[in-house]
């Protein structure tokens, strides 16, 4: 699991934004939203950390399609494989997204992200674009959101692309390559997320 740290650095921004409730329909509107309304969550000194894990877990599978991203993660092998194996492997994705999550939460959740454009990709598509304010401590990133729009009225985050690299790509390829040296065995995989997991 070579990349998880690209994916643990980024990925967390998902989940820094946002709490139970009801959004903007428009994809920009509602990338900014789940950011703003994410800094004064995190920033809540009534809060206690568990509750703002809770808190961000909640965020996480309410408003990332968790499940497209596991499935698209294993390619074609998602077409062939046991259904039971395969609802294995999603719960196990779920679980080691999730802990991606909370491990970098702390580190990265004082930074600024603005959201400047979108651009309209499609009926089902729409690209978000951001960037994490440049510091005298960091540079600039920019950070386009992959926004799911099949459903107008439920918006759904699918991807990040972080300086041009797709963080769900990024992973497709280290399960391929974890998967094509253990002839295709998602039984390895699921043992290597949960080595993750419980470590």
């Amino acid at each position: 699991m070579k990349k998880f740290s690209l994916i643990l650095v980024s990925i967390f921004l998902i989940f820094k934004f946002s709490i139970v409730n009801s959004y903007n329909s428009d994809p920009k509107i509602f990338i900014t939203e789940l950011v703003n309304e994410a800094i004064n969550k995190l920033s809540d000194k009534s809060l206690t950390d568990e509750q703002k894990l809770n808190f961000i877990e909640e965020i996480a599978l309410e408003h990332v399609d968790v499940k497209a991203l596991s499935l698209y993660t294993i390619g074609e092998i998602r077409k062939s494989a046991d259904k039971e194996i395969l609802v294995r492997f999603q719960k196990t994705f779920e679980k080691y997204f999730l802990k991606s999550l909370t491990s970098r939460l702390n580190e990265y959740s004082s930074n600024k992200l603005e959201v400047y454009s979108a651009e309209v990709k499609s009926s089902n598509y729409t690209i978000v674009k951001s960037k994490i304010v440049e510091t005298k401590d960091n540079p600039e990133i920019k950070i386009d959101w992959r926004v799911y729009t099949k459903n107008p009225e439920k918006p759904l985050i699918r991807d990040l692309i972080v300086e041009g690299l797709s963080l769900a790509r990024t992973q497709k390829e280290e399960f391929a390559s974890i998967l094509s040296s253990n002839n295709n065995d998602i039984n390895i995989l699921i043992s290597k997320l949960d080595e993750f997991i419980n470590n």
